[in-house]
């Protein structure tokens, strides 16, 4: 069944802090705010950009290297400083013209419920709380920052027979 849904997936949205990165925030004497990104994570997000799904981020916090990374990355589709994440998933849904079950997102902690129950496929880390697992449609292997985003690509290209074309590029 969740393959399934997988297949039918045309937006990737992600959290960031605790799935794109470790959760972990790190903060200077003088207020400055530092993560620390996955290579291999935005390696698969390029990669599933290139089999033909939009990928967005959308986020509670704000913080410029989020949109630096987001740039980095080609991802268009930003959202920082959101409270109400829903609205965004919706407001974007709408800009794309697809219906829910033509989204995923993958988040990691009760305040990313809102969202993950209202679209096609669900998917979260293994650190995430007991609650967030249970409405959770996949929960990864691997943890926030150490290559979750990156299982979560090649599930949803896998699903769509995309993953063996985009692999096949580097071993020409």
């Amino acid at each position: 069944m969740m393959l399934s849904r997988a297949k039918l997936i045309r937006l990737m949205a992600f959290d960031v802090d605790g799935v794109m990165t470790d959760g972990g925030l790190y903060l200077s004497d003088s207020g400055e705010e530092f993560k620390r990104f996955n290579s291999l994570d935005g390696h698969g997000i390029k990669m599933l950009r290139a089999s033909g799904v939009e990928v967005a981020i959308i986020t509670g916090r704000t913080s410029r290297c989020v949109e630096l990374r987001a740039h980095n990355l080609g991802i268009t589709h930003v959202y920082q400083g959101v409270e109400r994440k829903l609205d965004a998933m919706l407001d974007l849904l709408n800009k794309l013209k697809l219906s829910r079950d033509a989204a995923a997102y993958m988040g990691d902690d009760v305040v990313d419920l809102c969202v993950m129950r209202h679209v096609g496929l669900s998917i979260c880390v293994p650190e995430s709380p007991r609650l967030v697992r249970e409405h959770s449609d996949y929960v990864t292997q691997l943890g926030g920052g150490r290559g979750a985003v990156r299982e979560a690509c090649e599930m949803i290209m896998s699903a769509q027979g995309t993953l063996d074309a985009q692999l096949a590029t580097y071993l020409k």
